[in-house]
This record gives C-alpha cells, structure tokens and sequence, in this order.
C-alpha cells in the first residue's frame, strides 16, 4: 500500500482512519511548513509520534517534570551527542536512569499532545511507508522518542486533538499558539498529578477500560465493556437495542429482581409510544435528571420493580449516524446523586467507533470474499 499526497487535499484525520481501518503497519511521514513529524503504526495503534513543532524533546519533558535531575539529563545530552541515533528516551532506560513504565506513561501523554499539534498543520506534504517502522533517518527532528508496548487508538487520539482544536478555534488567531503551549502544560499537569485533586470516578474508569476497547471481538464485547465502566459509576442500569420503533433489553447490571438477565432480554418497548424515549433517541444526546413519566417510562419502571428513582440518567450509542442502543442507569439502590459522566460519554462515543469500525471491517471482508469468488 501507498499512501502519499498533501494535507491540503487529505487531512491527517482522514489519513488516520485509512490506516486504523486497515490495521497498517508502517510509517507516517510529514513535512509541512510548521515542521516534520514521524507517525509509527503497528496493527492500525499509534506507537510512536514525533515532531520538531515542539519547544521540549521527552529528554526535557522528563527534567522538567522532575522525574530526572539535572546531572542525569546532561549526561544523557553527552551520550546523544555522541550516539545521535539513540533516542534520550533509549539512553536514560539503558543509564537505568528512568523505568519503562514512566517512559511509557510520559510517551501516551506526549504522544497526545503531538498529535493536537499536528491537527493544526494546514498544509504539507506526508508519505506512509508500509511495514518500515525504523524512524532512523526519515525526518531531521531532534529525537525520535521512545516506542510504545502498546498502541493507542488513533480514534482516541483524534478525539482528544478535536478537543483541543475546538477550544483553540474558538480563540483568536493571536493567543492560538499561546493556547497551545497552556493545553501543553494543562495536560502535562494532569498526567503527573502536579495537582493534588483525586481523580474522578469517570476518568479512572476511562482509562481502565480504553485499552481493552481497542481489540474487541465481537458487539457482544463492546456491549459487556459499556456495562463494566457503567456500573463502576452507577447502582444499577440496563443496555437496550433501539430498532426504528422499539427497544429491546440486551443485559443489565444491579437489578434486584427475580432472574435479571432472563427479564431483561424479554423486555421491549414500542418508544415512539411516550415523548420522553423518542426524543433522546431521536436527538441522540445524552440525558441526566429527572425520569419523566409517560406510559413507556411506567412500563419499564414496572418491569424493573417498580420504584421509581430521584433521577436517571440515560446515554446514546450512535453508530453510522443513527442510534443502535441506548443504555439506562439510575442510583435507587444507593441513592447517591449522579456525578460526572463526561469519562462515561466519551467511552460510548468510542464504543460507537469501535462498532463502527468493526462492522465496516467486517463489509470490506464480504466485498474481498465475494470479489475472490
């Protein structure tokens, strides 16, 4: 496979979904006039990413985080002087200076930032060389970083550059570098816990639970991953199948009812037959508060026991443009006040994509099957 052209006529975004789509091995390279930027890939996950768009290399993230002295860092800069192939990241493990786990850690929330920034790039050329994953020699940066165990998601990373792309559009084109480096250091911050908040339950889970969404089996998987992070936050909740004009149960957690599993499977709603249902599915937004009655919300309260909750909090799962499963959680049993749920919100989007993705994996193979016929 070759992959090469100009960002001005396909952007990184959608050069990212070709390869994670076709679980690519290889290298992304870039050249544009903000800089140059390597992007390794093994299997569709990201597991490298470099520019020389940014101020720090991980040598001077680490320093500067205080994970490293002074002493350690210079000496390191002597090594790379004489060794310029070997990465800072490569010679400090080898000085047993820092563990892989921290290197690890470090390159994930670099590897973000990296990729926020190079959302931003306008124009340049990039060329993908398949199965050649040595970054030796491929761009003049000044460090190529260290290489992940493990890949992360090239939809997450879009996710998070999004994010930061759509705070940053929103101020003028003056402070948008400024911004930039404030994101940096934001994320930087959070990631080393330099603040001594607790994290939230949503988050904690969130990064629990992202690493196994990236490999998921079947829908049946993604399906039981939504209703492990759900009940991490919530007493109880089900997860439904929407059709064009009903919801069926599919699994459920906490209920304390005669045979949960069995009950929920055998529920359906006709939701169009009550406003408060279609219009959540219909806006494809999520929704947290008071449970409204109508004759479909009494139907369900009925099939799960009865009572009703204070609030109830309700999360579209949207695939390919339309709503395929809404999952339903309350806290009656706790009767605890919902929190955050934005780490919760977020994993469903993922799980969206995930299905997405693996359902046009799975058209792309009937179309090679039949064509080979």
């Amino acid at each position: 496979m070759s992959l090469v052209g100009r960002i001005e006529d396909l952007a990184l975004s959608d050069i990212f979904q070709i390869l994670s789509i076709g679980k690519k091995t290889g290298t992304l390279v870039l050249n544009g006039s903000s800089g140059s930027a390597i992007i390794t890939l093994k299997n569709g996950l990201v597991v490298r990413a470099e520019t020389d768009d940014i101020e720090n290399t991980l040598g001077q993230d680490l320093l500067e985080a205080g994970i490293i002295k002074d002493t350690i860092y210079h000496l390191a800069d002597e090594v790379k002087k004489k060794l310029p192939s070997k990465s800072y990241a490569e010679i400090l493990f080898e000085l047993g200076s820092v563990t892989r786990e921290t290197l690890e850690k470090v390159t994930k929330k670099r590897t973000e930032r990296i990729v926020s920034r190079l959302l931003f790039w306008q124009d340049g050329d990039f060329q993908f060389e398949l199965d050649d994953t040595d970054p030796a020699g491929k761009v003049d940066i000044p460090d190529v970083g260290w290489e992940l165990s493990k890949g992360m998601s090239p939809e997450y990373l879009l996710m998070e550059g999004a994010r930061v792309h759509d705070e940053a559009s929103q101020t003028s084109t003056e402070s948008t570098e400024q911004f930039l480096l404030e994101d940096d250091e934001e994320m930087w911050e959070k990631d080393w816990d330099m603040q001594s908040q607790g994290e939230r339950k949503d988050i904690s889970s969130l990064r629990a639970l992202t690493q196994e969404l990236r490999f998921p089996n079947s829908a049946s998987e993604i399906t039981l991953l939504i209703l492990r992070f759900a009940s991490d936050m919530f007493s109880r909740g089900i997860l439904f199948m929407v059709g064009e004009d009903e919801i069926v149960g599919l699994g459920q957690f906490g209920l304390e009812i005669e045979q949960p599993d069995e009950k929920i499977r055998d529920i359906t709603l006709l939701y169009r037959q009550g406003s408060f249902l279609q219009s959540i599915i219909d806006e494809r937004r999520p929704y947290k508060g008071v449970l409204l009655r109508d004759s479909v919300t009494e139907s369900l309260m009925n099939e799960i026991g009865g009572q009703w909750p204070d609030e109830a909090a309700f999360f579209p799962l949207t695939t390919e443009g339309r709503v395929v499963a809404l999952l339903y959680c309350d806290n009656l049993i706790t009767g605890e006040t919902i929190g955050e749920t934005e780490g919760l919100e977020i994993f469903i989007d993922q799980a969206g994509l995930a299905l997405e993705k693996s359902l046009l994996q799975r058209r792309l193979q009937e179309m090679e099957n039949k064509s080979g016929e």
